[in-house]
């Protein structure tokens, strides 16, 4: 069932939050501090059984300097190839590299980043968070959130940010054929990526996360936004130092960063991630765009079918040939 506005209503909305004033001054300090501790990237390729794509197991430094891993997938041959750095949804890891193989079969180079402290509920992961905070519902969207310089999704869009432009710089890659993509918490990432990386050709949203908080956590009783409910609960005195956090990381905000081109799932009966959310971003995006709203479904939004029209952005927009 809806549980959201009227479709009209959804369509002209542009959200509640709001950008503070130090936005961009906040990230880039953010990211060129991480820049400047970052290590030479390692890697290893891995001996599988596989004829027509090659993995490698890699290390690049992110936020801080912390190292976080993540899959490269390859063509077993050739290059240098077009790119897509995928990001993964809440409380997962990068997983096992043979849930990774599509797209490097269709041609693509193919990194999928590990999230740091996550990857121990659906998929599992190998970073570690090392930084520690206050205290905090079980989960991760309470993690240091009563500053923006120790809540947890600073360190993790840093990640993002770097692991973009770590792709950009391996010499497999052709760096101006990089799109960033990902599912739920995946797309309130890959909008952090494609707001601050270096280089970016475009970005694949499916359902993003973290779009327009404060409306979310009145309209919707599904976690993860429920955490941040649930802490506000016991902390009745710190919701308007939260929410003036939260801004920083807000995914509509990072939304009026980007300007290259971009593509938003949605579906329209989703109560983890309120559609109000996803168009509100999508409004507020800066780059030519286009949205695909799935009636009848929830979170997994048009599942196989958004697989496919990622397919179809990459070709579009990379200049892949049939």
């Amino acid at each position: 069932m809806y549980h959201d506005w009227p479709l009209d209503e959804l369509r002209a909305y542009r959200g509640q939050v709001a950008r503070p004033d130090d936005f961009a001054a906040f990230w880039q300090d953010t990211l060129a501090w991480s820049r400047s501790l970052a290590q030479p990237v390692e890697r290893a390729r891995l001996r599988t059984p596989l004829r027509s794509a090659a993995v490698h197991d890699l290390t690049f430094s992110g936020f801080g300097g912390d190292p976080v891993k993540a899959w490269l997938i390859t063509p077993a041959a050739g290059g240098p190839w077009p790119a897509v750095v995928e990001f993964v949804g809440y409380g997962g890891g990068r997983g096992h590299w043979l849930d990774h193989l599509g797209l490097a079969s269709a041609g693509l180079a193919h990194l999928v980043m590990d999230s740091r402290g996550q990857g121990a509920s659906w998929s599992f992961g190998q970073t570690a968070d090392p930084h520690g905070s206050g205290p905090a519902v079980p989960g991760v969207m309470t993690r240091g959130v009563t500053s923006r310089e120790t809540y947890y999704y600073r360190r993790l869009m840093t990640d993002a940010v770097l692991a973009t432009e770590t792709v950009c710089r391996l010499p497999e890659i052709d760096p101006e054929r990089v799109i960033v993509t990902g599912a739920s918490q995946g797309g309130g990432l890959a909008l952090a990526a494609a707001a601050w990386a270096d280089q970016v050709a475009g970005g694949f949203y499916r359902v993003p996360f973290l779009c327009d908080i404060p409306r979310a956590l009145t309209v919707t009783d599904d976690y993860p936004f429920h955490e941040l409910v649930d802490y506000l609960h016991i902390h009745r005195d710190r919701a308007d130092q939260v929410m003036s956090v939260l801004a920083y990381f807000d995914a509509v905000n990072l939304a009026r960063q980007v300007t290259v081109p971009g593509v938003f799932t949605v579906g329209l009966m989703d109560t983890t991630v309120p559609p109000s959310g996803v168009f509100a971003a999508y409004n507020q995006y800066s780059g030519p765009k286009r949205l695909q709203e799935w009636p009848f479904n929830g979170h997994e939004g048009g599942g196989p079918l958004d697989d496919v029209a990622l397919l179809d952005f990459c070709a579009a927009q990379l200049g892949l040939s049939a």
